[in-house]
């Protein structure tokens, strides 16, 4: 049975479709949910779960107090699922099998400051035909690490931000964790 480790700074609903895909799986549980925001609703959910969070803040993701707290853990696979800061390559040398879903296409629309509702207007002003997610894993760099899956959605009828980004929380949901699962077995 693996470990997984998921991160997350906002709302968690990806993190929950995780929690609740590997919740009877024989393949991998997720143990953890570390979050950088005392107040975000993903610490909700864990607990609704009866996971163990652990909360912190920049400076001690990267100055040791994090990757105290992932020793504790044994993480085989970390997740950030909807996790806004940079990821300290201190912890990549010690996990270097570090997972992230991008609401975009990469390499198209990623870097510092891309993420959620940004990405999805930026998307829809640039009048994009499709649109999708990208699993990649995490580098020293925002959303540079290589891709380990890409799904594209047609967006021509979507007039708004919001609604392309319902349909990148569909594909979301029905691939995350799925990937994931694959790359555990």
């Amino acid at each position: 049975m693996r470990n997984i480790v998921l991160f997350a700074s906002g709302n968690g609903s990806n993190a929950e479709e995780i929690i609740k895909y590997f919740k009877n799986s024989e393949i991998g549980k997720v143990v953890a949910v570390f979050c950088n925001k005392p107040d975000a609703k993903v610490l909700d959910r864990a607990k609704n779960h009866n996971l163990p969070s652990v909360v912190f803040n920049k400076t001690q993701l990267n100055e040791g107090f994090v990757l105290e707290q992932l020793h504790q853990f044994q993480p085989d696979l970390i997740v950030l699922a909807g996790f806004l800061l940079k990821f300290p390559e201190s912890i990549l040398k010690e996990y270097p099998k570090v997972i992230n879903i991008h609401p975009a296409l990469l390499p198209k629309y990623g870097g510092k400051g891309m993420y959620g509702m940004n990405v999805h207007q930026a998307v829809l002003d640039n009048k994009e035909k499709e649109t999708g997610i990208t699993i990649h894993y995490v580098n020293e760099h925002y959303d540079e690490g290589e891709f380990i899956f890409q799904k594209s959605v047609n967006i021509e009828d979507c007039k708004s931000a919001e609604e392309i980004a319902h349909k990148i929380h569909e594909l979301e949901h029905q691939y995350f964790s799925v990937i994931l699962s694959k790359l555990l077995s």
